[in-house]
């Protein structure tokens, strides 16, 4: 059998690079690429060597509030990111002024979410103690 893995997920958000500048000094991402997309749209990819979060944009469309994405039938729920110092990490997302919720200590890691400016829901998870 093929070892599989996840390369990258893909979001619409307001601005691709302002979301990717924010990603980059939380994760300590870099940007792969950015240009054209689809529909004269313009994406941006952030992530490290192994897989990366394509962030999208079309211009002249008006961005609707979200439904509750774990009552939308394929629907986002929420990422994960793995982090090696999850308190570092809480202090760099909540020193851009997010809010952080759902703390959390389980067999074998620790965690926390948080919803970006887009209101995309992120998980951060450490499972070094």
């Amino acid at each position: 059998m093929t070892t599989s893995f996840l390369e990258h997920v893909n979001f619409t958000v307001t601005n691709p690079d302002a979301t990717a500048e924010r990603l980059i000094k939380w994760f300590g991402w870099h940007v792969r690429w950015s240009g054209p997309a689809k529909d004269k749209g313009y994406a941006v990819h952030v992530g490290n060597e192994n897989s990366y979060v394509a962030l999208y944009a079309k211009p002249d469309v008006d961005q609707l509030p979200g439904q509750d994405t774990y009552i939308t039938r394929g629907g986002l729920n929420h990422v994960a990111i793995v982090v090696d110092d999850l308190d570092a990490t809480e202090k760099r997302i909540l020193a851009d002024g997010i809010k952080t919720h759902n703390h959390g200590d389980y067999e074998p890691g620790r965690r926390f979410y948080f919803h970006d400016d887009d209101e995309i829901e992120f998980e951060v998870v450490s499972y070094v103690s």
